[in-house]
C-alpha cells in the first residue's frame, strides 16, 4: 500500500461539515495551550465523537474504517508490534492479508508512524482507520503480562527452593526494587488494572498457590505457581499494608496506596489464616475513575424522579441495600454529589473512604484507636450537619444514633446488607432498634444488584432453555417479548466470558403513610404483603427482565439475582 497522504484533521472536519469553523478555531486555541492532539480536544469539548473522526478520515483517505468492538483479533498478531510502539503510534496489527499485514491506526495520516511501523514489522502494511479509544483498550488486553507473571513466579520459586522462609532475609530483599517478589507483585497489579479487576485473591492450596482476579463480579484464574512463593508474597503485601508480619494466626486488615499505569489505586487488604497458609484478598479502589451521576446509575426514570425528591428532604433516613460489591457506595455518592451545595453541611463516616468529593467532610473510621462508627457519629452530630452519610449500619448502637439523627432534622444516608427492600426494616428491628423509631425515620429503601452486560462483540439471538422458558413464564414475561433476548459466545474483547462491564438494577420501597402505619405494628406479614403490592412490576427481577428484553444482559444473569433473593 502507498503511504497515506497528509491531511489536516481540522480542515477535514470542517470540509465534511462535522464541525463549524468557529469550533475549529476554539479547539486550535485550546490545543496550543494544552499541547494535546486536536482530535482529543474536539472530543473532550463534545464537538465530535471518536467514531466521527475515524469515519471522516476513512472517507477522505479512501481506506476502510474498522470498528474494533466487533472485530476478533488474534493476540499473536497484536504482539508483532512491540507494546511501546503500539501505544506511541496508537496502532494495532489486525491480521495478515494478501501477503501484507493489516494495521489499524487511529491517525493513518501520521507518515512518520507509518514508516516506523513498516520498518519494525519488516513487512509491507495495509492501513485501516480505527477508533483511538478502542485501540487503547485492545492494547491493554493484547499486551497482558500473563506470561511475565508466570515467569516471575517460577523465578521466585527457584530462588526459594529447598530453603525456609526467614523474616529478616525476606524483609531485606523486599526492599530491593529488582527482587523477584516485588516484580511479581508489580506485574500482578499492572495486569489487574489493565483488565479492570476489582479484587485480587492470593490463595495457598496443598501444593499450588492460586492467584485469581474478580472481573465484573466473577472470579477468573490468573496464575498457578509453587506454594513455596506464597509466604514471600504475603509478607510483601503485609509490609506494604503496615500489618504485623509476625502474626500468622489471626486475620488482619490494612490498606496502602499505589500508582499503577498512571492511575491512583487505594488497596484494601484482608488476610486470613487457612490450612495451607495465609490467604490474602486485595480490593482495588481506583481514584481516577470519576464520580458517577444519578443519571448514569441506570435507575428507571420514575424511580429516579422519586429518589431525587426524597434526597432533597431535610430529614429522614434513606437506606441502600444489597450484597458486598453491588454498588451501594456508588449510589450513595451519586446522591451526595446531587445535593452537595454550599448551603449544605455534609459529613460522611466510612470505613474506608472510597471516593473523594470536594466540599464535604469525610471521616475514616479506625477501630485500632477506638474511632468507631458510633463514636464518630456522636461527634459528627455536634458539628451541625445537614446531611450524614454512614458507610454501613454495622450494629444496633450505630443504627439507633442514625435513626435518632433522622428523627431530629438530619437527612441520613446509609447501607445495610439485606436481600431486598421489603425485609430491610425487619433487619433493623432484629438488630435491637425500636420498631416505632424505624417506622417513623426511614423514608425509602433501595435494593440493588449489578448485572453483567452482554458482550456487544459476540452477542447473538438466544432461544431460552427449557428451564429459562419455565422461569420466564413464571415471572410473567410474555413469549411475544422474547425476541430481543441475547447470549454471547465469548471472544477476545470479553476475555471469552460473554460479558463486558456491569450495570445496576434497582427496586425502591417508599414509606408512605400507610406503609409507616403497617411497619409500626407487629404484623410483619401484613407489612410484607403491602410492600409487595406497592412494588409490583418494579422489583429487582422485573428491572432485570427489562434489561434482558432490551438485549443488555442475559436471562441467566437475571435468574442469578433472583436466586440471590430467594436464598
Amino acid at each position: 500500500m502507498a503511504r497515506p497522504e497528509k491531511v489536516r484533521l481540522g480542515d477535514l472536519m470542517v470540509l465534511q461539515k462535522i464541525i463549524s469553523h468557529e469550533q475549529l478555531q476554539f479547539a486550535l486555541e485550546q490545543q496550543k495551550r494544552s499541547g494535546r492532539r486536536l482530535g482529543r480536544v474536539l472530543v473532550d469539548n463534545g464537538f465530535v465523537n471518536e467514531e466521527q473522526i475515524s469515519e471522516a478520515l476513512a472517507k477522505q483517505l479512501n481506506i476502510p474504517y474498522i470498528n474494533l468492538k466487533y472485530y476478533h483479533i488474534n493476540v499473536d498478531h497484536i504482539r508483532l508490534l512491540p507494546e511501546n510502539h503500539a501505544r506511541r503510534f496508537r496502532a494495532i496489527v489486525l491480521e495478515p492479508r494478501n501477503g501484507q499485514l493489516l494495521v489499524g491506526m487511529a491517525d493513518p495520516t501520521d507518515l512518520f508512524a507509518f514508516d516506523e511501523i513498516t520498518r519494525i514489522l519488516k513487512r509491507d502494511i495495509d492501513v485501516a482507520v480505527v477508533n483511538e479509544g478502542q485501540v487503547l483498550e485492545r492494547i491493554d488486553r493484547g499486551y497482558r503480562r500473563t506470561e511475565e507473571i508466570s515467569g516471575l513466579a517460577q523465578q521466585l520459586s527457584t530462588e526459594l527452593a529447598d530453603s525456609y522462609i526467614e523474616f529478616g532475609a525476606l524483609t531485606d530483599s523486599a526492599g530491593t526494587e529488582d527482587a523477584p517478589v516485588v516484580k511479581l507483585l508489580q506485574t500482578i497489579f499492572d495486569d489487574a488494572t489493565q483488565i479492570r479487576a476489582s479484587d485480587i485473591h492470593i490463595e495457598p492450596q496443598a501444593a499450588r498457590l492460586i492467584v485469581r482476579f474478580r472481573i465484573d463480579g466473577a472470579l477468573h484464574l490468573q496464575m498457578e505457581a509453587d506454594n513455596k512463593i506464597g509466604p514471600a508474597l504475603v509478607l510483601r503485601v503485609k509490609l506494604m499494608s503496615g500489618l504485623d508480619i509476625s502474626e500468622k494466626r489471626l486475620p488482619q486488615d490494612g490498606r496502602f496506596h499505589v500508582r499503577v499505569r498512571e492511575q491512583g489505586v487505594d488497596v484494601r487488604v484482608a488476610t486470613c489464616p487457612t490450612q495451607y497458609g495465609e490467604s490474602v484478598v486485595m480490593r482495588l479502589l481506583r481514584q481516577d475513575g470519576g464520580m458517577v451521576s444519578l443519571e448514569d446509575l441506570g435507575m428507571p426514570a420514575a424511580m429516579l424522579e422519586r429518589f431525587r425528591a426524597i434526597i432533597r428532604r431535610n430529614s429522614g433516613m434513606v437506606l441502600v441495600t444489597g450484597p458486598t460489591g453491588s454498588g451501594k457506595t456508588t449510589t450513595l455518592y451519586a446522591a451526595l454529589a446531587e445535593i452537595n451545595t454550599v448551603e449544605q453541611k455534609i459529613i460522611t463516616v466510612e470505613d474506608p473512604v472510597e471516593y473523594r468529593l470536594p466540599g464535604i467532610n469525610q471521616v475514616q473510621v479506625n477501630e485500632k484507636i477506638d474511632l468507631s462508627f458510633s463514636r464518630v457519629l456522636r461527634s459528627a452530630l455536634r458539628q451541625d450537619p445537614d446531611v450524614l452519610l454512614i458507610g454501613e449500619m454495622r450494629d444496633a448502637e450505630t443504627a439507633q444514633i442514625g435513626l435518632r439523627a433522622a428523627m431530629t432534622g438530619h437527612l441520613v444516608l446509609s447501607t445495610l446488607h439485606t436481600r431486598d427492600a421489603a425485609g430491610t426494616l425487619f433487619r433493623l428491628v432484629d438488630m435491637g432498634t425500636p420498631r416505632f423509631m424505624v417506622a417513623s425515620s426511614v423514608q425509602a429503601v433501595i435494593a440493588q444488584r449489578l448485572l453483567r452486560r452482554v458482550c456487544e462483540s459476540c452477542s447473538e439471538p438466544h432461544i431460552p432453555t427449557p428451564q429459562e422458558h419455565q422461569w420466564l413464564l413464571a415471572e410473567g414475561l410474555a413469549e411475544a417479548l422474547w425476541g430481543g433476548l441475547l447470549q454471547a459466545r465469548g471472544c477476545s474483547h470479553c476475555n471469552a466470558t460473554g460479558y463486558h462491564g456491569r450495570m445496576g438494577v434497582y427496586e425502591m420501597l417508599e414509606m408512605g403513610s400507610e406503609m409507616v402505619e403497617a411497619a409500626a405494628h407487629e404484623n410483619s406479614a401484613g407489612f410484607l404483603e403491602m410492600a409487595r403490592k406497592h412494588m409490583h412490576g418494579h422489583t429487582l427481577v422485573s428491572h432485570g427482565l427489562e434489561m434482558a428484553r432490551l438485549g443488555r444482559t442475559t436471562v441467566s444473569e437475571v435468574m442469578r439475582i433472583s436466586n440471590q433473593r430467594e436464598d
